[in-house]
């Protein structure tokens, strides 16, 4: 018996050793810190002509894999670059000024290192906040087959902008303090951007948010710090877009976005409470988790619709609003 104990033991170690060293491998994050948050200007030539009225788009772009995203479904570069160029066509048609992304990859396995951020900016695009949430040497998910593993990842959420954006910051969220910490190590970061953009004589503060999607306490607290430090505090002072992806649904009378169609001096873009238009998932909408909030004290709402267009590109639609700044 002992005779067979023994090499099985030794078998279960370097079993557990090999577990540990590639768990500490692929955790293992690819870029500095400091490289996390950076805004920048590009060399892309832009073109202003909207008298007056401002365009402004948030979109969870799940780094335009479409219906696949998260799925164990083969995800060939075709999809990637089918799914780019309708982004890329149909925002040269809609000519937003400022575009806020969830879900963009910059130079991701999963979506065959295309730095989707830069190509988009391609469109005429100078000015742009990057903020990276995911950056691991190695994800493991979807966890069967292996073939179907991210790998490589290096992802975010970026705001695009024709007009100068400064005093940018990158907020880390609350993370799920039930989650255990092999998840927790190769997981993402649930993040806040707020950014000013520099429009006429005024400052335009923007707020491009991703919230927690499978914990709900969590996202209460992340949808309660958002609201309580960060849109309340700019408002006061600025007109104020708080945007992206809430993960919290309209129609769900106890869900925490309520608190915010309950708000008198908030507006909500292309959105009525009796009927609140889809925007995921785009193979079958059902629900609305993706918003645009402004001040309406200081913003003038012209108009807003879901960008119904785009398809599936993303597993989610954008929404669009257009605007004035009030003097």
């Amino acid at each position: 018996m002992k005779r067979i104990i023994k090499p099985l033991s030794v078998i279960v170690v370097l079993v557990l050793v090999l577990i540990a060293v590639f768990f500490f491998w692929a955790s293992s994050p690819l870029l500095d810190k400091s490289e996390y948050e950076k805004l920048y200007e590009t060399s892309y030539k832009t073109e202003i002509d909207n008298d007056s009225i401002y365009s402004i788009v948030t979109y969870n772009i799940g780094y335009l894999s479409g219906m696949t995203n998260n799925k164990s479904i083969e995800k060939p570069l075709e999809l990637f670059q089918k799914n780019l160029e309708k982004v890329k066509k149909e925002f040269t048609k809609i000519n937003a000024d400022i575009i806020a992304f969830q879900e963009i990859d910059y130079n991701s396995a999963r979506s065959y290192e295309v730095n989707q951020e830069d190509e988009i900016a391609k469109l005429g695009y100078k000015y742009v906040a990057k903020g990276i949430n995911w950056d691991e040497t190695y994800v493991p998910f979807p966890y069967w087959p292996p073939s179907m593993h991210f790998g490589k990842m290096n992802s975010g959420q970026s705001i695009l902008s024709k007009y100068e954006l400064k005093d940018y910051e990158r907020i880390v969220l609350e993370r799920v303090p039930t989650s255990p910490f092999y998840r927790d190590a190769l997981y993402l970061e649930r993040l806040a951007q707020v950014v000013k953009v520099k429009i006429e004589d005024k400052e335009l503060v923007v707020i491009n948010i991703h919230l927690e999607a499978f914990d709900k306490p969590t996202r209460v607290r992340q949808f309660n710090y958002v609201v309580g430090n960060l849109f309340n505090k700019y408002r006061k002072e600025y007109p104020t877009i708080l945007l992206g992806d809430f993960n919290s649904r309209a129609r769900d009378k106890e869900a925490i976005v309520q608190e915010m169609f309950n708000m008198e001096d908030v507006g909500n873009a292309s959105f009525t409470k009796a009927n609140p238009e889809n925007t995921f998932d785009t193979k079958d909408l059902y629900e609305r988790i993706d918003y645009i909030f402004y001040t309406k004290n200081s913003i003038e709402y012209i108009n807003g619709r879901v960008l119904n267009e785009l398809g599936q590109a993303s597993d989610h639609l954008p929404v669009e609003m257009k605007f004035k700044l009030k003097r």
